[in-house]
């Protein structure tokens, strides 16, 4: 079947159902009944000859799903933007814009930028906070239009285009360096410290650790699990262990005293790009340039990455 024989009330409800997490919510949504929801779905399943969800809470989309749910949400925004430029958008309402950031930018840099858009058109963001190793498979999943991600490698149908690089400092409190890591080299105290880490997700510590110890070594197994950023800064300020800290986040704490770099000449850099979709969609491609302008302001790097 080609995608054109899809209906679209039927993909539209695919795409509710994945948003809204349940057929209950998907209904109150598109103002039909939850048997409604059930029958549409059921109806495009044995018309793809494919399972697409997973009745799980929230619902999620199969492989097969994914690439439904990308068409429907791109055929939902490019059918608002036809509307729109023939002056026929039926209530006026904001366009809706699902991105993809992870919790570090979302943190530092990345809300001023959103504040650089125009007021009008106006626009909604609808921010996913996931680690950015993973916010490309938001994108894959069709679930965003556009992502800050640590991927160079473009999601099938998307861009990408470098950032800069996102810097972290290794830092711990004064005391905590003197208990846990003034006792020998850096390289054999360090995988021995308490360490916090963002989520089980969270690599970076243990990569700054086989960097140290030429792979000979990760983070500590007494690791502490913090997943938001400033909590996670807090709790290296409080000495549960060490961590590795956005720049911005850092430098104040350094000053104060609160936390010193213990590894000031081995700053962590980690690349970030912007993915989006390859869709001609204003609220998009202005949401792009205002990203890139503060990501110029507030990263590292940007002219000497791969373009």
């Amino acid at each position: 079947m080609a995608m054109t024989d899809l209906p679209f009330e039927q993909v539209r409800t695919l795409l509710a159902v994945v948003d809204e997490g349940t057929f209950d919510a998907a209904a109150k949504a598109l103002h039909v009944t939850p048997s409604a929801v059930s029958q549409r779905i059921k109806a495009l399943e044995q018309s793809t000859g494919r399972v697409l969800l997973m009745r799980t809470k929230p619902a999620r989309p199969t492989e097969s799903g994914q690439t439904v749910v990308r068409y429907a949400r791109q055929l939902a925004t490019l059918e608002r933007e036809v509307r729109a430029g023939l002056g026929a958008a039926e209530d006026g309402s904001p366009a809706r814009l699902p991105i993809a950031v992870n919790a570090d930018s979302l943190a530092t840099w990345f809300l001023p930028a959103l504040t650089r858009m125009p007021r009008h058109p106006p626009v909604c963001f609808e921010l996913h906070c996931e680690d950015e190793a993973y916010t490309a498979t938001l994108l894959r999943e069709g679930r965003v239009m556009a992502a800050v991600t640590s991927s160079a490698e473009p999601v099938a149908g998307c861009t990408a285009r470098p950032l800069g690089l996102a810097r972290y400092l290794p830092s711990a409190r004064p005391e905590f360096v003197e208990r846990h890591l003034s006792a020998g080299p850096l390289e054999e105290c360090l995988p021995e410290a308490p360490v916090v880490v963002f989520d089980r997700r969270d690599e970076l510590q243990d990569r700054f650790v086989r960097e140290l110890t030429g792979g000979a070594r990760g983070a500590s197994a007494v690791r502490h699990y913090v997943p938001t950023s400033e909590g996670f800064c807090d709790a290296v300020a409080a000495g549960l262990g060490w961590g590795l800290l956005p720049e911005q986040q850092a430098l104040p704490r350094h000053r104060s005293g609160d936390l010193v770099g213990f590894a000031p000449e081995r700053p962590f850099d980690v690349p970030l790009h912007w993915q989006q979709w390859k869709l001609d969609v204003p609220a998009l491609a202005l949401v792009a340039e205002a990203v890139a302008t503060a990501a110029a302001q507030a990263l590292h790097g940007r002219g000497t990455m791969p373009q």
